[in-house]
């Protein structure tokens, strides 16, 4: 039944010019993809966005390499810009379909397996392997990073939000690391661009010595922890779930999950409010860096988005969350 409620929106939504109601609707419709073929599944509303960021960047639909032994996705990156060139990056992204995309002010649960293949970059350089976003309308100034990223630093994996530029509480001197309060967390302040960044969550090799960049303190974004840490990078396939809800104006919530335990609860300022920012929320996975040497790669599977928890997290872990 899924399956054609989701056909069904597709096709009036590419023929019918007064099918807006249909596509607006689009967005309820449970998204899933095992990556088993040779393709983006239908039922996975993905694709893979052939840009001018992206030629560095490679596709493989690995028909063993998942995580129950069948089908994978396999995302690589290669050197393609000057190593000195911070504007330039390397990406092999996979996009939700526009059509597709989740209003910025709902909650959805994102769901997908990932595993890191050897070798990790260790070095100190700006890794993701997921992001969610706010549209920007085309032709609006400004770059907005991503409300919700998780990130890898010198081999280790971390998660930060994204808010807009509040006065910090306190603030360390830059490179030491911030002395945060209860009911404080450490950010990275940029008021140049309106924004200052979280961080939220870090595996278990994350020391005082890696957060040196967050040398500040917000009151505006609170950070409950459920008494787990991101799993590291070299442990496998890891699977994460995790409930993304933006609100610029203080409401906004995230829940992240790994490998079925329950990681943070991140309530308070998320995301931006700016006037160019579009409607919807987006999600992006896949290896993103700045310039690097190498090559570096990346394996996803069983990638999963509804509005209702149950599809996404396993039975343990959804009778957790309210």
């Amino acid at each position: 039944m899924k399956k054609k409620v989701f056909a069904l929106a597709m096709f009036l939504t590419s023929v019918l010019p007064g099918a807006e109601a249909i596509a607006d609707e689009a967005y309820k419709t449970p998204l899933f993809d095992g990556f088993e073929g040779e393709n983006f599944s239908r039922e996975g509303g993905l694709y893979y966005k052939d840009n001018a960021e992206q030629r560095a960047g490679s596709v493989e639909f690995d028909r063993t390499g998942g995580r129950d032994g069948k089908g994978a996705l396999k995302l690589s990156v290669r050197s393609g810009c000057n190593v000195s060139a911070d504007s330039c990056s390397e990406r092999a992204e996979i996009w939700e379909r526009p059509e597709l995309r989740v209003p910025y002010f709902t909650p959805v649960w994102y769901g997908f397996s990932v595993k890191f293949a050897d070798p990790i970059p260790q070095d100190d350089h700006r890794y993701l392997i997921a992001q969610w976003k706010r549209e920007i309308d085309p032709g609006a100034p400004g770059d907005f990073s991503p409300f919700l990223a998780l990130r890898l630093r010198k081999g280790r994996l971390f998660a930060t939000v994204e808010a807009n530029h509040f006065a910090p509480v306190s603030e360390q001197p830059k490179g030491m690391p911030a002395k945060c309060g209860p009911g404080q967390t450490p950010v990275w302040m940029r008021p140049d661009t309106n924004q200052m960044r979280a961080l939220v969550a870090t595996d278990a090799n994350w020391g005082p010595e890696d957060g040196t960049l967050f040398n500040a303190c917000t009151d505006k974004i609170e950070i409950i922890d459920r008494g787990n840490r991101l799993p590291t990078p070299d442990s496998g396939w890891i699977d994460f779930a995790i409930m993304t809800k933006p609100g610029p104006d203080g409401t906004g919530r995230i829940e992240i999950f790994a490998n079925d335990k329950w990681i943070v609860t991140i309530k308070g300022y998320i995301g931006h409010n700016d006037p160019p920012l579009g409607d919807n929320q987006y999600f992006k996975f896949g290896p993103y860096r700045a310039a690097a040497e190498g090559e570096w790669t990346l394996y996803y599977d069983n990638f999963r988005r509804s509005l209702n928890k149950s599809d996404v997290l396993g039975p343990d872990a959804a009778r957790l969350v309210e």
